[in-house]
């Protein structure tokens, strides 16, 4: 093989090289090409998934709200339970007082 030979077997295995890589890279690019109706389904999940994030803060944010008042509720009635309970063995304690002045006036 002299050098002539040597040069232009040498061309066309980078030509084979360039082209086999051109085509490689074109059928890549075919393949993972996104269409235009896949964006547009990527933006409806993104609005969706943004709307349900809004969704979600609400709800959170509601229950938050209403543990709140719901807390505050169960204090109040807390307290008002203990006012009655304190007001009932006042006059639990009273009426004992006053069966034992009548069971001392009965004595006498």
């Amino acid at each position: 093989m002299n050098r002539t030979e040597f040069v232009i077997a040498t061309a066309i295995i980078l030509f084979v090289a360039f082209t086999v890589g051109w085509f490689t890279c074109w059928l890549v690019h075919r393949l993972s090409r996104v269409s235009t109706s896949d964006v547009a389904e990527l933006d409806e999940m993104s609005k969706a998934l943004h709307d349900a994030e809004e969704t979600r803060d609400k709800a959170i944010n509601y229950l938050q709200h209403r543990k709140a008042e719901l807390t505050n509720q169960l204090a109040q009635t807390e307290a008002e339970l203990r006012a009655a309970m304190d007001g009932l063995r006042n006059a639990r304690h009273e009426a004992e007082d006053l069966r034992g002045y009548i069971d001392r006036i009965d004595r006498e």
